[in-house]
């Protein structure tokens, strides 16, 4: 089991309108003249006065993009040394990582996300039938999270979280059981009692150890937030559930579920990501160690037109794939493999949506379950669950291709991270 994001900014220019002049000359053109040299004047004064108005730190973001991030690491608890949360500083600017310390204590938090607000925080804890999911209070400038409450998931070890567009409700992937749950986030942070709670269903496929029962793996809205995609790694389908924002019910069959994407037996789907267009998902595999890429049509129905494989030709030892994440440039795309132990990077044809294999590049560590691309598209950082590391890659913004910086970072059984600008 195993359990990741890049923002892309519209600037909207608007044009002035021109003012024209009277045709008729004389005392009319003069005052139109002295009104625009006064007219210029007040502008000045109003520029002048509204930059002095503006704190410094406030006027130097709107320079730049912050290139400075607070990350939160998610880590498993159960027979390892860490404690629960942990937080580290970022700065993407030069690369470097640092540990801050633990930020929380709770256990086997596999999952973590921060609230659009960036006021909270929420973990999966991934606890077998004793699991939870918490909400955390978040102090940007400590690094600590204050515990607000937790709830039951109504399943078993829920492995992915994901916030509908609005940020008023959570959802939950509950592997172990093969359900999703829905909980509405309160004012304070703190998570209401679920809303909906539906089990997957289908027919299962042909590998009977691993795909026994239905196994939800990851969860994400609709663009429209009136669906929500469900990968089922013993189903072979990522399911759309119909959501309804106001009720915060989810609801599966016909007929969105008619246009769910299935892939070939076995192959044992984990993780999705979509094209910045919306044109194209991208299916990571976990038993298959392939990425599935599927053409969205007009309806949102899915054909796949294409399965690549994210190993090496002759490769035939024991993987298990893990994650998989775009570059913000939409240009490249990344998934991480357990037992190759590396990341396979591919770049994106953007009119056909396929891929090309580029090159697998060894995590310096066992068992990469998670890795992110920071905010500014710089960086590649991996978590190597057995080996306690967090490794930076810097990322080349032509071919895609990754090379080590150097920076690597302890952290117990590290396996989600999730970035907040400072």
């Amino acid at each position: 089991m195993g359990r990741t994001r890049a923002h892309a900014r519209r600037i909207d220019e608007i044009g002035t309108p021109r003012f024209q002049p009277p045709k008729r000359p004389g005392i009319f053109l003069l005052n139109f003249s002295t009104m625009k040299i006064i007219h210029r004047i007040i502008l000045s004064a109003v520029l002048v006065t509204s930059l002095l108005s503006i704190p410094v730190s406030h006027a130097q973001k709107n320079i730049a993009p912050s290139q400075k991030f607070l990350i939160f690491a998610g880590t498993y608890t159960n027979k390892t040394q860490s404690k629960g949360i942990y937080s580290l500083d970022f700065d993407a600017a030069t690369g470097k990582l640092t540990l801050k310390g633990l930020a929380a204590e709770t256990p086997d938090p596999s999952w973590v996300i921060i609230h659009p607000s960036g006021k909270f925080l929420y973990a999966a804890n991934e606890t077998g039938k004793a699991s939870t999911v918490s909400a955390f209070g978040l102090d940007p400038k400590s690094g600590k999270l204050t515990p607000l409450n937790q709830m039951s998931p109504q399943g078993e070890d829920p492995c992915y979280l994901s916030f509908d567009k609005t940020g008023k409700y959570l959802f939950a992937a509950n592997y172990s059981s093969g359900t999703v749950t829905a909980f509405p986030i309160l004012s304070d942070g703190k998570l209401g009692k679920p809303t909906a709670t539906p089990k997957n269903q289908g027919t299962l496929g042909p590998n009977k150890e691993r795909q026994e029962a239905p196994h939800a793996h990851w969860i994400e809205p609709s663009a429209d937030n009136r669906s929500v995609y469900v990968a089922d790694l013993a189903l072979d389908r990522i399911l759309i559930y119909k959501f309804d924002a106001a009720t915060g019910a989810l609801a599966q069959g016909t007929p969105v579920d008619q246009f769910s994407a299935t892939l070939a037996p076995g192959t044992g789907p984990r993780h999705a990501v979509f094209a910045p267009n919306g044109k194209f998902m991208y299916v990571l595999s976990e038993m298959s160690s392939s990425v599935t890429v599927f053409a969205n049509d007009p309806q949102n129905t899915f054909r796949s037109v294409q399965e690549i494989s994210a190993l090496p030709p002759g490769y035939k030892a024991r993987n298990d794939a893990a994650e998989i994440a775009l570059h913000p440039s939409g240009n490249f795309l990344y998934t991480a493999n357990r037992g190759e132990d590396t990341i396979a990077v591919f770049s994106v044809d953007h009119q056909s949506g396929k891929l090309t294999h580029l090159e697998n590049v060894p995590t310096q560590g066992k068992e990469p379950r998670n890795f992110v691309i920071d905010p500014t598209g710089k960086y590649l950082l991996a978590e190597n669950e057995n080996s306690d590391t967090i490794v930076e890659f810097k990322i080349d913004p032509a071919t895609g291709k990754l090379t080590p910086t150097g920076d690597v970072v302890q952290v117990p059984a590290p396996v989600c991270l999730t970035f907040l600008a400072k």
